[in-house]
């Protein structure tokens, strides 16, 4: 079996829309939260959106055209990630694509429906059809480096961008590849600029709405509160993030630079209700030991976690408890970044690896934004206030999502 290597990242998120940017602005307490572009004086809601993305920066005019945005964030990322990785042609079948979504393009699909409803069948973009499927973010991406390896796309609501990661780890473990450029995207449900596109608004804000999802408030900086006693829900964020996987053996004959290596992963069912997680946290702390198994870890060796930390009561409770039981009783730093970047859904749990990367990197761990009085059931020690400064060899990351979607990652390092 062979090791599996990370050696570039991209991303285009509500605080940046590059690496550095990013980084900088998670170690600055930077947040990308502002009221939704779609409210109105019935709805209120934060949401954090991608803002001065230009498409055409990153593809010709005929890609924009036939693609929805989160298509365009996703080959934005993944050009970012190829070039961090000093790639130069990629061979055709010996890469893969693996990339998660749960919306697609969702923004294309109601926006057709928008057009249909109030100006008739002539006014439906004709490329309607191809903007708004699953897959074709994965698709523009193989299409924009002239690629015939697997292209997988996956759908586990907010976890899929690690279990993107993990499939693609598997499949350069096994040599079926030798290079994967993996991650996830959501959302582009505003315009690239970030505003509102005149009458239309995307069901999904209305349905985020009336499901009571939003939190409310008017302080952007509590808007979104991960593991806080005040937390009340999340708040929506776009963007895209994305990675190069590599087997090691192929990293090293062309003298990459190796920012880390993958080395386990677990996912399960938590097999409970639709959006609230078993109150117990037994499955998300069940996935976390099958990350840590796969790996060859003990929990003992973990040196930082980066928590999915959505700021629900539910979901963060939860959470705490499979933290806790795995992690409890030592001084393990946790954190989680949806506090500056928004929940990001399935690009989520790439963004807190690229965190994770820097961390390992230079000793840099993420705080988490705006909590301020922390869950007193936490038996680890939540980052709050500023980054710390930590000597991380070994992490773990956890994404979860709706329909009890469990996955975590852990990455450390790279040893020869």
């Amino acid at each position: 079996m062979h090791r599996v290597v990370i050696t570039g990242s991209g991303i285009v998120s509500p605080i940046g829309t590059d690496v550095a940017t990013f980084l900088h602005a998670l170690h600055t307490n930077t947040i990308g939260i502002a009221p939704a572009p779609w409210v109105d004086e019935e709805t209120f809601a934060w949401w954090a959106v991608v803002a001065g993305f230009d498409p055409s920066a990153w593809m010709d005019e005929t890609v924009v055209a036939g693609t929805d945005l989160f298509s365009q964030f996703a080959v934005a990322a993944a050009a970012q990630c190829v070039a961090a990785a000093g790639l130069g042609e990629l061979h055709p079948r010996r890469t893969a694509v693996v990339h998660g979504t749960s919306m697609g393009g969702i923004r294309a699909l109601t926006k057709a429906q928008h057009q249909l409803e109030r100006h008739g069948a002539a006014a439906v973009d004709r490329k309607s059809m191809i903007q708004m499927l699953p897959n074709m973010a994965a698709a523009q991406i193989a299409m924009r480096f002239g690629l015939h390896g697997p292209q997988l796309t996956l759908s586990t609501a907010c976890a899929s961008s690690i279990d993107a990661i993990g499939t693609a780890a598997r499949l350069l473990a096994a040599g079926t590849v030798d290079v994967a450029l993996v991650g996830g995207t959501e959302g582009g449900l505003p315009l690239a600029n970030g505003k509102r596109d005149g009458a239309f608004a995307p069901v999904w804000f209305h349905a985020q709405a009336s499901y009571g999802m939003f939190p409310a408030g008017r302080d952007p900086r509590r808007a979104l509160i991960p593991f806080d006693v005040d937390r009340q829900g999340i708040v929506t964020g776009d963007g895209s993030a994305m990675l190069v996987l590599e087997t090691e053996t192929h990293a090293t004959a062309r003298g990459a630079t190796i920012m880390g290596e993958v080395l386990g992963y677990g996912s399960l069912a938590d097999g409970y209700h639709p959006s609230s997680p078993e109150p117990t946290g037994r499955w998300e702390a069940e996935v976390m030991l099958e990350a840590l198994a796969d790996a060859g870890c003990q929990p003992g060796e973990i040196d930082a976690l980066i928590a999915h930390g959505t700021g629900t009561p539910k979901g963060d409770i939860a959470e705490i408890r499979a933290v806790n039981a795995v992690h409890g009783g030592r001084d393990l730093p946790m954190t989680s970044i949806k506090g500056h970047t928004g929940h990001t859904g399935a690009a989520s749990g790439t963004m807190s690896v690229i965190a994770a990367l820097e961390t390992l990197r230079a000793g840099v761990f993420p705080n988490v934004a705006g909590t301020r009085t922390v869950e007193p059931e936490a038996d680890v020690r939540i980052i709050t206030g500023q980054p710390v400064s930590i000597e991380a060899r070994t992490m773990q990351i956890n994404a979860f999502g709706f329909g009890g979607q469990n996955s975590s990652l852990v990455i450390r390092r790279h040893e020869p």
